[in-house]
């Protein structure tokens, strides 16, 4: 006979026991317990300051980089740097100096000229450059882990390195209008370094604008455009806004205009012609006010959206 054996019955395996619940709490509190925090999570600001100057040989590394990969495919190579606003000046020269002849009544107009164009290059591309600080970098943004104002900060940079770059044509163009150098030269130190803290400022409100809204990039140039002609590159603010031309807040807007401001002081420092009477009232104050706003306020702002950078 065949012996049937029967299969041993099975055996109730208990279901294993439900994970643990916690709620945000006491997640946080555990995740706390073991080290753990918020991948990209914002620093407090002065930890973001410390992290930054930690970086400080990152961002002039970065800001060395771009300046001279700029003009690397041009066969001119970095003389573009140089001539870029000296073209706009001759452009602007013939359109508003001879055609519109706003050079009439402006003693030295081609050094006055030059200076403005010069100085409002350095700030217009500041913002330009501040718009891509963000969106142009964003695999480095999504790539590596550092504090995001490295960027909008090392662009900045760039542009007051080409601009120091292109201060040497400035002078030999003084030199030949008859402008030789005057202890009021010395004045130029300080108003280059409030306008690159106000540069720096704006440049970092525009990086998050348009790390948000990348639409941004493309209306920047029209701004841009419509605030230089603001802003007294062409023609003497002092002659346009003089007698009842003008209403009084539309007067008071455009001096207090901080672009104007500070070309202001720079010609007031270079060009022996270009006198204190010119100059809006309290401008030194108004200069400083516009860079501590704009440095200190930019900052905050671009901090402030910190983790939400290469996001989304």
């Amino acid at each position: 006979m065949v012996s049937q054996t029967t299969a041993p019955a099975p055996v109730d395996t208990p279901p294993p026991p439900a994970p643990p619940v916690y709620g945000p709490g006491e997640l946080a509190a555990l995740a706390a317990r073991h080290g753990l925090t918020v991948s990209g999570a914002r620093p407090s600001l002065p930890e973001y300051v410390r992290q930054l100057w930690g970086r400080r040989h990152f961002i002039t590394a970065f800001a060395t980089a771009k300046l001279t990969a700029q003009y690397s495919q041009a066969r001119l190579g970095q003389i573009w740097q140089i001539m870029t606003p000296l073209l706009n000046a001759t452009v602007y020269y013939f359109i508003f100096g001879i055609l519109m002849k706003t050079k009439h009544g402006v003693p030295d107009y081609v050094p006055f000229l030059v200076t403005g164009v010069f100085i409002w290059t350095f700030t217009s591309s500041s913002i330009t450059a501040g718009t891509r600080a963000v969106s142009g970098n964003i695999g480095l943004v999504r790539a590596l882990h550092f504090p995001r104002a490295s960027l909008p900060i090392a662009l900045a940079l760039q542009q007051l390195q080409q601009l120091l770059f292109s201060l040497g044509a400035l002078v030999l163009i003084l030199l030949a209008f008859g402008q030789f150098p005057q202890p009021s030269w010395l004045l130029a130190v300080p108003a280059l370094a409030l306008q690159a803290v106000f540069n720096t400022g704006v440049s970092m409100v525009m990086a998050r604008l348009a790390a948000r809204t990348p639409d941004i990039a493309q209306l920047t140039p029209f701004v841009l455009r419509t605030w230089m002609y603001a802003s007294g590159v062409m023609w003497s603010m002092d002659t346009m806004l003089s007698g009842d031309r003008v209403p009084h807040w539309v007067k008071l807007t455009l001096e207090l205009n901080p672009a104007a401001v500070y070309i202001d002081l720079m010609r007031f420092a270079l060009i022996d012609s270009f006198a204190g009477h010119q100059l809006p009232p309290h401008v030194w104050a108004v200069a400083a006010g516009w860079a501590l706003l704009c440095g200190a306020g930019g900052f905050l702002y671009f901090w402030k959206a910190e983790e939400s950078y290469g996001r989304g």
